[in-house]
């Protein structure tokens, strides 16, 4: 075989195929190659394997809130930079960058809404900003509707996706995880209820506080949950792991978990938790 050649008069060259960009996908769990409008009309979950791959604050809101019913609040509040950090980049930088990937202020999602026409503070973490990482405003935000479900006496819902505290604000970030445990303790003593919905990823400070917390602890399946990394807890440990260790499913198994909860069936049974806990819904769902 040549490794060279002419192309000979009149030859012509054979066309190349184009693909369309974005028609198909790779899954995180089974790494299969899938069709994206598959993925989109299964609600964002592998049609191979079943694993529910990571969407946006808003697309989560809008598959658990009633139609039209979220409001939301405190949108204005954005991070500063206190510590002027700089790693490889200024976290003014990462900041900036991050507004305009997500066309979010910040890496939480807060408001008033209505799921099964229950009326709930719901609160989403968007995991494409900077990871869903909790820095000053994001902690501020969550206390801010802790204490709004505490002022109207509504359940609170947060649904987390982050990988923990914000590094770029050292302390300022570490403190909001006692400034958020400090205010659902308020909500517990007035026995509001509050729903905690955990996601692929929630780890670090985030479950070490706020997401552990809730009266009922929910998680989508093979989400993973902890503090350290697992590689991290092998190495200090020298054990080998269980195998799904720091799963959802794992965790319901050692009773750190209440439901592991196929995301179709989510809304329904945030439905039905928020009647056990309310009665009749205040007006019909849509």
């Amino acid at each position: 075989m040549a490794w060279f050649w002419k192309k000979k008069e009149g030859e012509e060259r054979a066309k190349k195929v184009q693909i369309a960009e974005g028609l198909w996908l790779k899954c995180d769990s089974c790494k299969e190659i899938v069709y994206r409008a598959e993925v989109d009309r299964a609600g964002r979950v592998c049609p191979r394997c079943g694993y529910p791959l990571r969407i946006s604050a808003r697309e989560r809101i809008g598959s658990l809130a009633d139609e039209g019913s979220f409001e939301e609040r405190d949108a204005g509040l954005a991070s500063r930079d206190p510590l002027e950090f700089k790693d490889t980049k200024k976290y003014t930088d990462r900041i900036k960058a991050a507004k305009q990937a997500t066309g979010l202020e910040e890496a939480v999602l807060a408001g008033t809404a209505r799921i099964g026409g229950h009326p709930v503070v719901l609160a989403a973490f968007e995991f494409g900003f900077l990871g869903g990482s909790m820095g000053s405003v994001v902690g501020e935000k969550l206390t801010r509707a802790i204490e709004l479900a505490l002022q109207k006496r509504i359940p609170l819902v947060i649904v987390s996706a982050s990988g923990g505290a914000r590094m770029q604000e050292g302390i300022l970030s570490l403190m909001q995880m006692a400034k958020t445990a400090a205010a659902l303790h308020r909500l517990g003593e007035e026995r509001v209820p509050y729903i905690s919905l955990l996601t692929d990823p929630t780890t670090g400070g985030v479950t070490a506080s706020f997401a552990m917390l809730g009266d009922i602890v929910m998680a989508e399946p093979r989400a993973l949950i902890g503090f350290a990394g697992p590689r991290v807890i092998a190495e200090t440990i020298r054990q080998p792991l269980p195998e799904g260790f720091q799963r959802s499913e794992f965790l319901l198994q050692h009773g750190q978990l209440d439901l592991v909860v196929e995301r179709r069936e989510l809304r329904e049974t945030l439905r039905r938790i928020l009647a056990f806990f309310g009665g009749p819904p205040s007006q019909p769902a849509p």
